[in-house]
């Protein structure tokens, strides 16, 4: 036995039908908080959505890098500094060694000056972060490269430099001390290590400042990125 339906019940069924798909689409939105959540619903704004979260996606992967990038040029400045303090230290020991004629007095001044020499090294060698070490030697394994984007297309490559006692031309206590010309020329050298250190601190904090820099860029690029899918 067949059901004839009249054109009323069928427009009737036709609108509980429509309606049904409304509510499904409405409620697929609530739980996606996505206008569009698949190519069915509109296959353009899908993948145009698609390629921005994809993007914003790399993108965070890539903080990751620049925040390791950030952390070990926080930690070659923090060995500067240190480094710079143990290079006052010994210029003070030459200068209390000038101050004195007492041979035994400017030998035992000698073996600590030498000392800080050592702990110099010791320093430069300990200022790593995560086996990357800028300040203990140059060379393109040492350098630091920082990428920005998905392709690395846009980057920063930070140099390594040798900041141990033969970079900074710190040679040992000549003679004990011996003469007043061992102490000057200590002085000497001491001086340009001192002026070497302030600046190559001077430029790692403006490296520093530039990661920061495109840290922050990316991070709002990422939330324009995917506030832009979202309104598709």
């Amino acid at each position: 036995m067949s059901i004839v339906l009249s054109a009323g019940v069928r427009s009737n069924l036709l609108s509980l039908q429509n309606t049904s798909d409304l509510i499904s689409t409405v409620q697929n939105r609530l739980a996606t908080g996505l206008r569009v959540s698949s190519a069915l619903d509109n296959p353009s704004n899908f993948f145009t959505a698609s390629g921005l979260n994809n993007r914003a996606s790399d993108l965070s992967n890539l903080l990751d890098s620049i925040g390791q990038g950030i952390q070990t040029l926080k930690a070659a400045d923090e060995g500067i500094q240190a480094i710079t303090k143990l290079v006052e230290q010994a210029k003070s020991t030459a200068n209390s060694a000038k101050e004195t004629s007492v041979a035994a007095e400017r030998a035992t001044l000698a073996t600590t000056f030498d000392g800080l020499r050592t702990q110099i090294n010791q320093l430069a060698s300990d200022a790593s972060y995560k086996g990357k070490n800028l300040i203990n030697g140059t060379g393109a394994t040492n350098n630091l490269v920082v990428s920005f984007n998905e392709d690395g297309t846009s980057s920063l490559t930070i140099s390594a430099v040798d900041l141990t006692t033969t970079g900074l031309s710190i040679s040992a206590a000549a003679g004990s001390f011996a003469t007043d010309a061992n102490v000057d020329a200590s002085i000497t050298e001491l001086d340009a290590a001192l002026s070497t250190l302030r600046s190559q601190s001077a430029t790692f904090g403006s490296n520093l400042g530039v990661v920061e820099n495109r840290e922050s860029f990316t991070k709002n690029l990422i939330n324009t990125l995917e506030e832009g899918a979202g309104k598709l």
